[in-house]
């Protein structure tokens, strides 16, 4: 069995939305078992993180950086940090944000500088950009364009519902990616 953790903050329910694709992702490899962890119970489930072969990373991008309570789960896994407990676990983030830029590739840069202090490898999104040419549309994969990991963008008056299917269906997509790659780094 390969085990994947994702560790998110959702402040309105949008990167809920999107952890839950991600573990959809996960749940296509054969022999991937998946955890979703809220970024405020991480301490309480410190053991699941510490057993996993992956941790994928998730947080809104608010004021062009990851939430303030994703960074405080940041700043609770430095005793894990010092003690190396994380180094050479796969590595993966996402993030979400009303508007179409909204610095997202802000928050994926902190995410990925985050696991690199961890000594964690990390997993980018494979997918060439979407919605980029005069054949493509919103309901591409990845129509975002981002390689660092997955994007989405949600109205800003609109709950969950407003996480489109394409960026949901790029998030499952980044889970099924992080779940091959974390069996392929375990053996």
């Amino acid at each position: 069995m390969t085990s994947i953790a994702i560790v998110f903050h959702s402040g309105y329910g949008h990167t809920r939305a999107l952890a839950e694709a991600v573990a959809q992702g996960v749940g296509q490899v054969a022999g991937a078992r998946v955890h979703l962890i809220a970024a405020e119970e991480a301490e309480a489930k410190a053991a699941l993180l510490d057993g996993a072969d992956a941790i994928v990373f998730g947080s809104p991008t608010y004021m062009g950086s990851v939430s303030a309570k994703f960074k405080e789960f940041m700043e609770w896994s430095s005793k894990t940090w010092y003690g190396r407990g994380w180094a050479d676990k796969v590595a993966a983030g996402f993030t979400v944000s009303a508007s179409q830029s909204g610095d997202k590739l802000n928050a994926l840069v902190q995410l990925s500088i985050f696991a690199a202090q961890h000594g964690m490898v990390w997993v980018g999104l494979d997918l060439l950009p979407g919605n980029n040419n005069s054949k493509g549309g919103v309901e591409d994969l990845n129509r975002l364009g981002s390689f660092l990991g997955a994007m989405a963008q949600a109205n800003a008056d609109q709950g969950p519902e407003g996480v489109t299917e394409a960026d949901r269906k790029t998030a499952a997509h980044l889970g099924k990616r992080v779940a091959e790659a974390a069996a392929r780094w375990k053996k």
